[in-house]
């Protein structure tokens, strides 16, 4: 994967971390879970508060009660995906796929469970089947330019992640992406710049911030990346990260790797 690739990940692969429920929310949803009826929508609705562990859980049973379920099958797909468990990620979500061809989600959450491990090459094709049922779907050309970029081909890689932005071009996800584009291929300047202007956005998302922070860190701005990190991210994570940015600065050869990575590494 080239520099800063996986960073990117973010932006395409995952809504968020996953916010802390309460007990008896998660008491009444793994009531709901272990119940042999389908959850009501409210109950679906609670699951989201929960942690990707417990909603692979309740997904899974709500799976094997409905086989035909596409909701169940995408999202026990994106909780897998999260947990880093790909391969059944990539189950789950082309049983969707084989029951309704004409899927956009879930061509995009096989895409994206591809990426994650790593093998954007699988990734495109899925994305492009995706990208002909829905050419103004600005995330499909942002995926495939993640896909692109692990496939080793920058120029097709360029030109997805710009015509993202021509579709969403107030988007911070759409600005994000290209940014890292330019900070793997050298341009740093130009990607703190883009990455500014997205973070600035009021719907921007944690990660284009800690995508600013990172850039910051690799140009060995280390106070102003720390500052930044703080402001999202536990105590801990940030002392990790920031570890690893001054072990980056002070070692060219490990300055490929990305911020995405040390979240990778961590439990």
């Amino acid at each position: 994967m080239s520099a800063l690739a996986a960073t990117a990940l973010a932006l395409c692969l995952a809504s968020g971390p996953a916010l802390a429920a309460k007990p008896d929310k998660a008491a009444s949803v793994a009531d709901a879970a272990s119940a042999s009826r389908k959850a009501t929508p409210q109950e679906r609705a609670q699951i989201k508060g929960l942690d990707p562990l417990a909603r692979a859980a309740f997904w899974t049973r709500e799976a094997s009660n409905d086989p035909a379920d596409a909701e169940a099958g995408l999202q026990l797909s994106q909780a897998l995906r999260q947990m880093g468990n790909y391969p059944d990620a990539i189950v789950a979500a082309q049983k969707v796929a084989l029951a309704q061809p004409r899927n956009i989600e879930a061509k995009l959450e096989i895409a994206r469970a591809h990426i994650g491990r790593g093998q954007g090459f699988y990734a495109i094709e899925p994305a492009r089947e995706a990208q002909a049922l829905a050419p103004r779907d600005w995330r499909i050309p942002s995926l495939l330019g993640v896909a692109y970029e692990q496939a080793q081909r920058p120029d097709e890689a360029l030109a997805a992640h710009r015509l993202a932005l021509s579709l969403a071009p107030e988007n911070p996800s759409a600005i994000s992406n290209l940014a890292l584009y330019h900070a793997a291929h050298g341009d740093a300047a130009q990607a703190e710049t883009m990455l500014r202007q997205a973070a600035a956005k009021p719907d921007a998302p944690i990660v284009v911030r800690q995508n600013l922070a990172l850039v910051l860190g690799l140009q060995g701005r280390l106070a102003e990346a720390e500052r930044l990190a703080r402001q999202d991210l536990p105590p801990e994570t940030v002392d990790n990260n920031m570890a690893w940015l001054r072990g980056a600065t002070s070692a060219p050869a490990a300055s490929g790797r990305s911020w995405e990575g040390v979240r990778a590494a961590q439990p």
